[in-house]
């Protein structure tokens, strides 16, 4: 019998059994500040559930669940027929029936559809971040359909139902379809035009056949799949069903699963086109505009998924200071930790305005807002998923070797911390597409010179900011060599901005000082301690 040589004191209790959203301040606050009165109530019970649910002990350990237990491949069933399957741990598959009855697909023709969403994959990343990826996909889908009403009549309602049915069977048959995406190529990331797919025309018209592989095939067990290929008019988008209408499978060979940093929960799969059957989405050779819009809905939510890394983070940190005792006294009420928290509190705040702004502008669908998502989307795509990693490390070092440790969860969230960032196109990319909107549309920056000016005159160092940003832009020579710069610039600016104008003084402050100023280091914890830093961390704190 082994014999006790200590008591176990100061430790902190795990943080569940609380509602994820309504724990957050900065997201409550911007759900009520964008949504309609008369759909107060409506939503905001709605993300409360979502809130209880994913604070629960029992949704928790399915997220930990899935992520040591990864999905398999299984080429073939034990006669030795091709079955191309993928096979997933039942937790996985909970928490995908979760997402999608929480309506995380269901966008599209909701009142408040992208802003409820939004809230919502913010809440339910903090569980998992990998089943957010096929309700990504599957929701951003939508608008590249629409561009052919026919297909966009048989497809959506599968796509926005909030039933999970996660057998492999003719789409017409099932209650709720997801869909998966595949662009890239071996020889070509984010040049997509160097693709080789070659897309046969069959005779049934818009029908095709297709030769080739994608290099990366995001949710390869889905029910069917937006990709690319090099048809006779050029690159143009199709539709791939996995399973075929009269319930034969698609040729769709799955050569191996990605063994990747984090994300482990998620099948990310290498796939050969052999014959493969599909329907034309669009018009011959103009592909990428066909699936730009879905790109643009994808780029949204890696700038949600890291937002909700960066909070659950937080979260994380400010709830085990407020309870650990160091040196006579709560660790959170140390100065020098309280700098760390609060630093750490005002980039999650930062990211959470922003994220929730640009999705209340895809609801407002306006000219103007549209404008402004031109430019917005990449430029924040760009800074905050950047922000992401040293956001997660630092939560991670708050709570010292405990953070270090698989059973904090604060590894996992380390590890999933750069998906968002090169996923969807990575940071050169969204830097670009920044100069792009500012060189060929010019609607776009008025829209964000607009937006931005709203703050005028609130704070002297915002001020300066837009002023120099200007500067700036008005100088385009040699611009490519500056434009992760400007995307910064431009980011950084757009939040200021919000944060003037919507969150409390005391985090709008430090974030103007730090961010805007100049008067801060380049590691968390250097605000200027003249800041009223207990109330930016309290604000951060969960309250259980």
């Amino acid at each position: 019998m082994a014999g006790s040589t200590h008591s176990v004191n100061n430790q902190v209790p795990p943080l569940v059994g609380y509602d994820v959203f309504s724990a957050d301040r900065a997201l409550t606050a911007a759900v009520e500040r964008h949504l309609d009165p008369g759909l107060r109530d409506e939503v905001l019970g709605e993300l409360s559930a979502l809130g209880r649910t994913s604070g629960s002990a029992q949704v928790q350990e399915w997220g930990a669940q899935a992520n040591e237990n990864p999905p398999r491949l299984r080429t073939h069933d034990r006669y030795g027929h091709r079955v191309d399957e993928v096979e997933f741990h039942p937790s996985w598959h909970r928490l995908l029936g979760k997402g999608v009855s929480a309506g995380l697909t269901a966008a599209w023709d909701r009142p408040a559809g992208h802003l409820r969403r939004a809230a919502a994959f913010l809440v339910w990343t903090q569980v998992e971040a990998g089943n957010g990826c096929p309700l990504s996909m599957t929701h951003a889908a939508v608008p590249a359909l629409r561009t052919d009403p026919d297909l966009a009549a048989e497809w959506e309602p599968r796509l926005t139902s909030m039933v999970y049915d996660r057998e492999l069977r003719p789409a017409h048959l099932k209650a709720g379809a997801l869909f998966g995406m595949g662009m890239t190529e071996k020889q070509g990331g984010s040049d997509v035009r160097a693709n080789t797919t070659s897309a046969r025309p069959l005779a049934e018209d818009g029908t095709y056949e297709l030769t080739g592989h994608k290099w990366f095939c995001s949710a390869p067990m889905s029910d069917g799949f937006l990709v690319l290929a090099q048809a006779p008019g050029g690159l143009t988008c199709f539709l791939v069903p996995r399973v075929l209408a009269d319930g034969t499978r698609n040729v769709f060979l799955l050569q191996r699963l990605k063994d990747k940093l984090g994300n482990r929960s998620n099948a990310s799969a290498e796939v050969e086109f052999d014959g493969t059957w599909a329907r034309r989405v669009g018009e011959e050779g103009r592909g990428v505009r066909t699936i730009i819009e879905m790109v643009a809905a994808t780029r949204l939510d890696c700038v949600l998924g890291s937002a909700g890394l960066m909070r659950q983070a937080v979260a994380q940190a400010v709830h085990h200071c407020a309870y650990r005792e160091v040196f006579g006294g709560k660790l959170v009420d140390k100065p020098l930790m309280r700098n760390v928290l609060a630093d750490l509190a005002i980039e999650s705040e930062a990211a959470t305005t922003l994220a929730l702004r640009l999705a209340a502008a895809c609801d407002d669908g306006g000219e103007r807002e549209r404008a402004l998502l031109r430019i917005a989307v990449p430029a924040a795509k760009y800074w905050v998923t950047k922000r992401c990693p040293p956001v997660a490390v630092e939560a991670a070092e708050c709570l010292g070797g405990n953070g270090y440790v698989e059973e904090s969860g604060l590894p996992r969230l380390v590890r999933e911390s750069p998906l968002n960032s090169i996923w969807e196109g990575a940071g050169n990319v969204q830097a670009l597409d920044v100069l792009r909107a500012l060189q060929r549309e010019p609607g776009a920056f008025d829209a964000y010179l607009r937006e931005v000016g709203q703050a005028r005159g609130a704070d002297h160092r915002l001020d300066a900011a837009i002023k120099n940003l200007l500067t700036e832009l008005a100088d385009l020579e040699g611009v490519e060599g500056r434009a992760r710069r400007l995307a910064e610039r431009l980011a950084l600016v757009l939040q200021g901005s919000l944060l003037v104008r919507f969150a409390p003084p005391q985090v709008a402050d430090a974030f103007c000082a730090a961010r805007l100023g100049g008067d801060g280091g380049a590691a968390f914890g250097t605000l200027p301690p003249s800041l009223d830093l207990a109330a930016v961390v309290e604000r951060a704190r969960p309250v259980t």
